[in-house]
């Protein structure tokens, strides 16, 4: 019940994020909102606990109650311990939460990002126009007005995207002026909710942005007249634009190994390799924090080439834990066809088992 109500409510919070005027719900709430309030008050009702008040009560037990706490009690193989569905600092939904809200038969926020690809797709037919048109979303999650007079604008590609851009939503604005992360080039918010000041303190672990793991070394930019910028449809923004770098990293290593490959239709961020002999070999990019999530998103997904290698930051395959818990997630036959892998190991990994298992015993600091 507790896990099944996590996952409600994560979905809510995904939903409610679209919405102007986050911060001041007014009755009468949106029907999701108002269900997932209700059930939370029976649930709290029958575990002996009082249950929240009001909706923005709602949303901050999301900001301050992990998936392990014990009114949610979701089993660490599921979620990471100690994840909430709202941030702490930017009160928007966590990349956790669009992961959790993706789980499920509907495919949640993911898919929407893929239904999305899928329209553009059709609308501007396999090959280069959809290929330049893609790459333009990915690395432009917010646009300026100004970025129209810079070089490598294309007036016909903006035609096709920009139905895919909305403008910018009050929420995300401090001061009136949008602040992005030089890393990512996604939005942050101050805890403060004000402009920070230039300096140190600008660069510090009080701005949130919706990457997250990025580093804080320099000040957000800020973005100044945002009635002359839009942004990109979150879950594009989080499916494509996110893991925009790890992609490229991914392609340069395969160009670099004079590997061929093709974008595989409908997808995110899926390839197919070629000239690979009798084996059909694949890659898909993720950045996605939530391993056991991830290998239940590739479990659900479209037909499995013979292998995939699963190219995801170096930073998350590093974390304690995680490549285990992806492994652990995954039905035992496909264990050997999933192989979990980053940019800099993409190639050696494409070699046999055996080869791999090798590698990373000479590679290992332990006996």
């Amino acid at each position: 019940m507790g896990t099944e109500l996590f996952c409600e409510l994560a979905r809510m919070v995904a939903a409610l994020a679209e919405i102007q005027g986050l911060r001041s719900f007014a009755l009468p709430y949106p029907g999701l909102a108002q269900r997932a309030l209700d059930r939370m008050v029976m649930h709290c009702l029958d575990v002996g606990e009082n249950p929240p008040r009001s909706l923005p009560e709602l949303w901050e037990w999301c900001r301050t109650r992990p998936a392990d706490d014990a009114l949610f009690a979701v089993p660490a193989s599921r979620v990471t311990p100690g994840t909430t569905l709202v941030h702490p600092v930017g009160r928007m939904p966590t990349r956790s939460c669009l992961e959790v809200a993706s789980y499920g038969p509907d495919g949640g926020v993911a898919a929407h990002a893929r239904a999305l690809l899928v329209d553009l797709e059709a609308r501007c037919g396999a090959g280069e126009r959809y290929r330049q048109c893609r790459t333009f979303l990915a690395r432009h999650p917010v646009v300026h007005q100004q970025d129209r007079f810079g070089p490598g604008w294309s007036n016909a590609v903006w035609s096709r995207v920009k139905e895919l851009y909305r403008p910018l939503p009050e929420s995300l604005l401090v001061d009136g002026v949008l602040l992005r992360c030089p890393s990512c080039g996604m939005p942050a918010l101050p805890r403060e909710q004000a402009v920070p000041l230039p300096g140190p303190s600008a660069a510090d672990r009080d701005v949130w942005c919706e990457g997250e793991e990025c580093p804080h070394d320099g000040p957000p930019e800020l973005i100044r007249e945002p009635d002359q910028t839009w942004i990109l449809r979150r879950s594009l923004r989080m499916f494509l634009a996110l893991p925009h770098l790890i992609e490229e990293a991914a392609l340069d290593e395969l160009d670099h190994a004079r590997i061929g490959y093709e974008l595989v239709p409908g997808s995110l961020c899926a390839y197919r390799l070629r000239d690979t002999g009798p084996e059909v070999l694949g890659i898909q990019v993720h950045d996605r924090l939530q391993p056991a999530l991830l290998a239940a998103h590739l479990t659900d997904g479209e037909p499995l080439a013979d292998r995939t290698l699963v190219v995801v930051p170096e930073a998350l395959a590093e974390r304690d834990d995680y490549r285990d818990a992806f492994t652990e997630a995954l039905p035992e036959p496909l264990r050997e066809r999933l192989v979990l892998t980053t940019p800099v190991d993409l190639v050696p990994d494409l070699g046999p088992a055996s080869e791999r298992g090798e590698r990373r015993c000479v590679a290992s600091p332990h006996p």
